[in-house]
């Protein structure tokens, strides 16, 4: 008996009892809220919700106004927070993608500095079409257009250029060579896939020319000068004439338009000289090609000629 007085009460906090169904004592379940209090929480809900329906929720912005000032900085702190956090997966993504972007720009731009560096080179070439096209309405003679691959001590001759066009583009010897400036040279002579063009500038050369409106001949000599630099003599069978500066040379023309065809520009004079001893006059033409950058030439042909490659007919229309 003593030990049941004395015995030290039990620390299990005691457990709220309850009656069930049948009138007898129950334990509850520790943590379960009482149903009074879950009631109150549902009655309570429905009458906010209520609240909210009526006027607009005027009656509950008071209540919804201090609950955002005392969770709103409490919420914005959690924000900042954690937003680093969160944001690290997307940085990196973004990052990739960035870097991705990066090389990509870098690409077009080295394509853009491509075009941008031979936009110019482009353009001169097509402007030399276009004006070889335009030389061939103007002579009124077919063009096989070549470009010029080879200039200098190759040759055999100081002053000859290669071009890319032989026998199998319908050309021979002494065919005429034109640009879009006027009179190149002629053709010296030919493989199946190259010929050998001699300059009008070169020493041994000479060609027959008509001055100006008054259609004087003479002959032309060349220098073997390139660049700005180069000059032609014109020697003049009328020695009582005198060209004026500025008037236009032509050229003569040969026997079947070879090696030269007539009416082909040439140059225009640029001074007058006498020469005592020899009691002859001569005038200095500067020629219109720029023989330091050739680069499209057209020979002349007749038309209809068989070729590897397109022509240019005399009306300008391309074969």
């Amino acid at each position: 008996m003593t030990d049941l007085l004395t015995r030290p009460a039990s620390r299990r906090p005691p457990v709220e009892d309850r009656l069930n169904r049948r009138g007898s004592l129950e334990a509850r379940e520790p943590g379960r809220p009482r149903r009074s209090l879950v009631v109150a929480l549902v009655l309570a809900c429905v009458t906010l919700m209520t609240l909210d329906h009526v006027d607009g929720g005027t009656a509950v912005d008071p209540l919804r106004r201090l609950v955002g000032e005392v969770y709103g900085p409490a919420e914005s702190g959690v924000d900042a927070a954690v937003r680093p956090v969160v944001a690290v997966p997307h940085w990196l993504r973004s990052r990739h993608d960035l870097a991705g972007r990066i090389d990509d720009l870098q690409s077009e731009n080295d394509q853009l500095r491509s075009q941008l560096a031979t936009s110019d080179y482009d353009r001169n070439r097509l402007q030399e079409y276009d004006d070889l096209t335009a030389t061939a309405e103007s002579i009124g003679y077919a063009l096989v257009p070549a470009r010029v691959v080879g200039i200098g001590p190759a040759q055999s001759f100081s002053r000859t250029v290669t071009i890319d066009a032989g026998s199998r583009a319908g050309l021979k010897p002494d065919m005429t060579v034109v640009n879009g400036a006027g009179l190149v040279g002629r053709i010296l002579r030919v493989t199946s896939t190259t010929a050998t063009v001699l300059l009008v500038v070169d020493a041994d050369s000479t060609v027959g020319a008509r001055v100006g409106r008054s259609m004087k001949v003479g002959f032309l000599h060349g220098r073997g000068d390139l660049g700005q630099q180069a000059r032609l003599d014109l020697e003049l069978v009328d020695q009582t004439y005198v060209p004026a500066k500025g008037e236009s040379v032509v050229t003569w023309g040969s026997q079947d338009g070879a090696p030269y065809v007539s009416g082909v520009p040439v140059g225009r004079v640029e001074s007058v000289y006498s020469s005592l001893r020899e009691t002859t006059q001569r005038a200095v033409i500067e020629p219109f090609v720029d023989f330091s950058a050739l680069d499209l030439v057209g020979v002349v042909v007749p038309s209809g000629t068989t070729s590897d490659r397109s022509v240019i007919e005399a009306d300008g229309r391309l074969r």
